[in-house]
């Protein structure tokens, strides 16, 4: 088994290779170095699907010619085939690659009527490649014929090339495709070992039901880019149930990989439809379906201000897919996010809900605008985040920033429901032999595993990779905090001027404010009045606090300063705001995290703005121990050593 995994390791190594040197032997100097993928990614799929058709071509061709000679309707044809063959796609062209190569006359014609004879529900495969063009430019330059040979012989047969063998050719074709044009492939394609760590996660908590019989289960992925995590769903859900029906869907924008997606499902058995063509933001391709399942990598951030019309009128009806809140236009990841759980399938009778697995870098977890507070606080609320999890750096072809997944369940254990699993899998990695892009780390199946065991045993026992929280530990109320004065009575020049500006002062009022110097302050308010009483003066209300607020100055020795009302006084200048758990009583957290550093210090509840965050590198911080002073010590000995030394060398050399 385990030379047979060797040799068709080296097969698909070698395969790819063969694969990308048409770019050297027949591409150079014809197109772009840029453009060599869009050239060898059709046609690899082209002979792909040859390779699958080859044996029961002739038998299909005569089935199907006999039915359009009895005028019958494409549909009928169609399921004849499927019930027949076994195919979801066929050929009816008498065409191979094989044989256009074996002669010089009418390439280009040749070539288009072979694809053209492809069954209708594949047609829009070959318009998004471009084919066509792609086709008369390599025509013109008299190397179609070159080309042709060379793919006529590559063995792409589902026994040379398995689905999982193929699916690791396309990844590199497509890597280097991307890595060509200069753009990130992540952003089209996601690593398999990303892949299968979600997968792994996804099923987790349905093992179970996952085995039973006429099981059946839906997969989604908005953002499909080639298909890949599709697949690889399915090709798991498979292992741990040979009998089930997996359906698969997708939608994807871009216009190579919606083919190579729609292309690579068909071959291996998925609807005609299976990926449907069309931004997902704008315009939702399955608005009338939930599924069983959702495994999305949205792009990180992705500007969305082309869409941001259609998003503001699709969040303004209630209860839509938006309605929750709105990121700011510069990072649409959260859009996706808040799409994803919006797509799975509620809670059944039997138990079954829906699951997600969307992958997304730091941004969700703490951005604190108005629209991402209100999308987590939605999430939280309706109890949908089983588990987020952090995955190595340098994981992702596009980029070496930290990334996560965050797993989402409409219907949680009930040892699950009302907690938030947080799983540090950031230093769980091995190096790569040959880096790809930005992905310079790869998680092996022992990595996945620990992750997998972590989230099954859903505990605090080993803090540093699993933690167990609730929404309240996430949630928090921002209360500003201010500081009680400690006035001392000073009268100054400068205070009496300030006092004389009142409307109620007279010059008669002078003695009676300078003997009030060095009197205690929060006395001023009885004081004052009385030593003006005794001189036959009055004392309103509001000269009194003029005066009081015109001598007060800050002195750390005197008492807390209180008002004539005895409200505290609050010291200028002196403002914070403490950041209060909502899991927290918030005089018990005062008492604890201010007051002993903030003596005097007030906060107003009623003013507190709440928010949340998941502050997932904070909760998982360990911190270091310092060194021992001795040991620094002898450092800096050591080091002083060395120096006088390299002095003294250098006068002997003086």
């Amino acid at each position: 088994m385990a030379n047979s995994a060797i040799d068709q390791t080296q097969r698909t190594a070698t395969t790819e290779t063969v694969v990308w040197a048409t770019a050297d032997k027949f591409l150079r100097h014809v197109v772009e170095e840029t453009e060599y993928g869009d050239y060898i990614l059709p046609f690899t799929v082209l002979r792909r699907l040859e390779c699958l058709l080859a044996d029961t071509k002739t038998e299909l061709i005569d089935v199907v010619d006999k039915l359009v000679a009895k005028d019958t309707p494409v549909r009928f044809i169609d399921a004849e085939v499927k019930r027949r063959f076994g195919l979801s796609f066929y050929n009816t062209s008498p065409l191979s690659l094989g044989a256009i190569a074996a002669t010089d006359d009418h390439v280009e014609a040749s070539l288009i009527d072979y694809t053209a004879g492809f069954s209708h529900n594949i047609a829009d495969i070959w318009s998004a490649f471009e084919f066509p063009r792609l086709v008369k430019k390599l025509a013109d330059a008299n190397t179609l014929h070159q080309v042709i040979r060379h793919f006529s012989t590559l063995d792409l047969s589902a026994e040379s090339m398995p689905n999982t063998a193929m699916g690791d050719l396309f990844e590199n074709v497509m890597y280097r495709a991307f890595d060509k044009k200069g753009k990130a492939a992540g952003a089209f394609y996601t690593p398999r070992d990303a892949i299968k760590l979600m997968v792994d996660l996804l099923f987790a908590a349905d093992e179970e039901s996952l085995t039973g019989q006429n099981t059946t289960r839906s997969i989604y992925d908005p953002t499909a880019g080639s298909g890949g995590m599709l697949l690889v769903g399915k090709d798991h859900l498979t292992e741990l149930n040979p009998n089930i029906e997996v359906n698969l869907f997708g939608q994807e924008l871009m216009d190579s990989a919606f083919a190579l997606g729609k292309a690579d499902l068909l071959i291996q058995g998925g609807l005609p439809d299976a990926i449907r063509q069309g931004d997902t933001l704008l315009v939702d391709q399955y608005a009338d379906r939930k599924f069983d399942y959702v495994l999305s990598n949205p792009p990180f951030g992705s500007d969305w201000e082309k869409q941001h019309k259609g998003v503001l009128e699709q969040a303004a009806v209630p209860g839509s897919r938006f309605s929750h809140g709105l990121p700011s236009k510069s990072d649409g990841q959260m859009l996706f996010l808040a799409h994803c759980a919006s797509k799975l399938a509620p809670a059944g009778k039997a138990g079954h809900g829906g699951r997600a697995a969307v992958v997304s870098n730091a941004s969700p977890l703490f951005n604190s605008d108005k629209g991402p507070n209100e999308i987590r606080q939605w999430l939280f609320d309706e109890d949908l985040i089983d588990a987020i999890i952090a995955l190595p750096t340098q994981m992702f072809y596009g980029t070496g920033i930290a990334t996560y997944v965050w797993l989402l369940d409409t219907n949680k254990d009930p040892e699950r429901q009302g907690k938030i699993q947080l799983i540090d899998g950031s230093g769980l990695w091995e190096p790569m032999k040959k880096g790809m892009g930005d992905k310079r780390r790869t998680m092996t199946k022992k990595k996945r595993q620990l992750v997998h065991n972590a989230y099954k045993a859903f505990e605090d026992a080993d803090p540093a990779i699993s933690r167990v929280l609730t929404k309240e530990d996430f949630m928090f109320r921002d209360v500003p905090v201010f500081k009680q004065a400690r006035l001392a009575t000073v009268v100054t020049d400068e205070a009496l001027e300030q006092i004389a500006t009142h409307k109620n002062y007279t010059a008669d009022y002078e003695s009676i404010i300078r003997g009030l110097d060095g009197v205690e302050w929060n006395s001023i308010f009885d004081e004052f009045p009385k030593r003006c009483k005794a001189a036959g003066l009055k004392a309103p209300i509001g000269l009194i606090d003029n005066v009081a607020d015109a001598l007060g100055v800050q002195n750390d020795e005197a008492p807390l300063s209180v008002d004539r009302k005895g409200n505290p006084v609050l010291l200028d200048g002196w403002k914070i705001t403490e950041r209060v758990p909502m899991s927290e009583d918030l005089d018990e957290h005062m008492a604890r995290e201010v007051l002993p550093f903030a003596e005097g210090a007030s906060w107003d509840e009623k003013k507190a703005k709440p928010g949340n965050e998941i502050p997932f590198t904070r909760i998982f911080y360990v911190p270091e121990e310092p060194r021992p002073l001795e040991e620094i010590d002898a450092d800096v000995a050591r080091l002083m050593g060395e120096l006088a030394e390299m002095f003294a060398e250098v006068h002997r050399d003086a």
